[in-house]
């Protein structure tokens, strides 16, 4: 029986991505910051109910409230994407997650249908000298996650067709629905990073483009599966996207399927990017805020893939969430 989604106060919230074990100090930055939500993130040795609760009194009695929380042994895995051994196991330990969120009172969560993680080579500078993530697609032939690493050309030893990563995602998504909304849980599909067509053989057909977006929700069909909107991966593909931010937000906004959004910048589209500081890449942030004030986002906004500022990851953090802060106030003053 489903039942209604987990309620989250109307209008656009800024949360800190922070540690599922926060020091004093920790707590104290976040507070100092002005931030009144967080993400969390764990990994499977630590996933479940009594954990999930515990993180989040931890941080209620802080004055801080758990917008989201992931487990990364249940996302981007390949024995989901590619129906590998073990992808039914896998499966039931992500219901598991899902129903672990809704008896904590977790509103959302976050998942990523790639097979071989994400794609990064050396990091470049930014402003300043900054170090930041990089990718070129020239000399790219390794994807990360989470203690793996994916050798190209080929990841798994031989070439996937695109109906195969359909085939497989059709099968765990019809699974997962009326796990989600038994639960009252959101489930937001981060876009694939980078949204190239085709990365060690996988291609990268669903999540890499408004289209396949549009036609995996579809396939979804659930008020309780949208997407986890990164800005940076939808600047990073640019027109291989199909659709531009704006048109993106537009059309899911106005579905209502738009839970969560990572606000970050790069330099340039593909085939070679460098993130950047959020006022220093070619989109105007301060744009996708309004288009996302013009949709009545409830969701939350994240400073995500920082580039490192005085080699001090807190100043970066800071920085951006200070500067996201005041574009916000901006917004909402102008539509008052």
């Amino acid at each position: 029986m489903s039942r209604p989604m987990i309620p989250v106060l109307p209008g656009m919230k800024i949360a800190a991505q922070a540690p599922s074990e926060p020091t004093e100090l920790d707590l104290q930055f976040i507070q100092q910051m002005g931030v009144e939500y967080v993400v969390l993130w764990t990994g499977g040795d630590k996933a479940g109910y009594d954990y999930y609760a515990s993180r989040k009194a931890l941080y209620e009695a802080a004055g801080l409230k758990v917008y989201g929380f992931g487990d990364s042994a249940v996302h981007n895995q390949d024995a989901i994407t590619l129906g590998l051994p073990g992808r039914d196991e896998k499966i039931e330990e992500y219901k598991a997650h899902i129903r672990n969120l809704g008896r904590a009172g977790i509103p959302y969560t976050t998942y990523a249908h790639m097979a071989n993680g994400i794609w990064s080579t050396a990091r470049e500078t930014t402003r300043g000298g900054a170090p930041a993530r990089a990718f070129n697609l020239e000399t790219a032939d390794t994807g990360y996650w989470v203690g793996r690493e994916y050798h190209g050309p080929l990841t798994h030893g031989r070439v996937y067709s695109e109906d195969e990563i359909w085939e497989n995602f059709a099968y765990f998504i019809k699974q997962v629905v009326p796990v989600a909304e038994e639960a009252g849980v959101r489930i937001g599909i981060h876009p694939d990073d980078p949204p190239v067509a085709e990365l060690g053989g996988v291609p990268r057909c669903i999540f890499s483009s408004f289209e396949g977006y549009r036609r995996a929700l579809e396939l979804a069909d659930s008020p309780n599966v949208g997407i986890c909107l990164c800005v940076g991966c939808w600047l990073e593909g640019g027109p291989l996207m199909g659709k531009d931010v704006f048109e993106t937000i537009r059309y899911f906004g106005e579905r209502k399927k738009l839970f969560k959004v990572h606000f970050r910048n790069v330099n340039r589209p593909l085939p070679h990017f460098v993130e950047t500081f959020i006022d220093d890449g070619y989109m105007d942030m301060y744009r996708v805020l309004k288009a996302m004030r013009a949709v009545d986002f409830d969701g939350v906004f994240i400073a995500d893939h920082i580039p490192l500022m005085a080699n001090d990851h807190r100043v970066a953090t800071a920085y951006t969430i200070g500067y996201m802060k005041a574009l916000l106030e901006r917004v909402e003053a102008e539509a008052r």
